[in-house]
């Protein structure tokens, strides 16, 4: 989610990221209180060079800014940054998970049909459990979208919830 909302579909993305930036704020906000750990995996959108604080400013830097500071990463905020859909691919995120001792992921963020979904089965083929809070994913074609979640819940044994009904226990 921390996005600089300059790029293709950004402007089919942005209505739907909108209205999801509240709910996934109160879900970090409700992982810290639970001592669960937040993770960020983050597109390095093709900057081989960047690091966690260089995309949060820039996506800071943008009119779409409204979208990025409500989920600013704090201090005690983990961050992975992907070149690919899945925050698996080719990322150290199943390591970073087996070391945090963690067997259940809540999937939250952008875009539905894309990131999450591929983010979903990979996490399922790891045999870890996933849960994804259906109004703290944005998509970029709804019809894709809650195509996308229907796969992750009859394919991978999802639970597809909403962000209150979250369970970081």
């Amino acid at each position: 989610m921390i996005n600089t909302y300059d790029h293709e579909d950004a402007d089919l993305l942005v209505p739907s990221a909108e209205r999801v930036v509240p709910v996934v704020a109160g879900l970090i906000g409700r992982a810290r209180e639970a001592g669960a750990p937040v993770v960020y995996a983050n597109d390095n959108f093709g900057s081989w060079r960047s690091h966690q604080g260089e995309i949060v400013e820039k996506a800071l830097s943008t009119p779409h800014r409204d979208l990025v500071e409500p989920l600013r990463p704090d201090d005690d905020a983990l961050f992975v940054l992907k070149a690919r859909h899945s925050v698996f691919y080719e990322t150290p995120m199943s390591y970073l998970l087996w070391r945090l001792g963690v067997d259940h992921v809540v999937l939250s963020g952008q875009v539905t049909e894309q990131c999450v979904l591929y983010s979903a089965l990979d996490a399922h083929i790891r045999h870890l459990d996933v849960t994804v809070p259906r109004d703290a994913v944005a998509c970029i074609h709804p019809r894709l979208g809650s195509a996308a979640l229907e796969m992750m819940e009859r394919n991978m044994g999802a639970r597809i919830v909403t962000a209150g009904e979250t369970d970081f226990a």
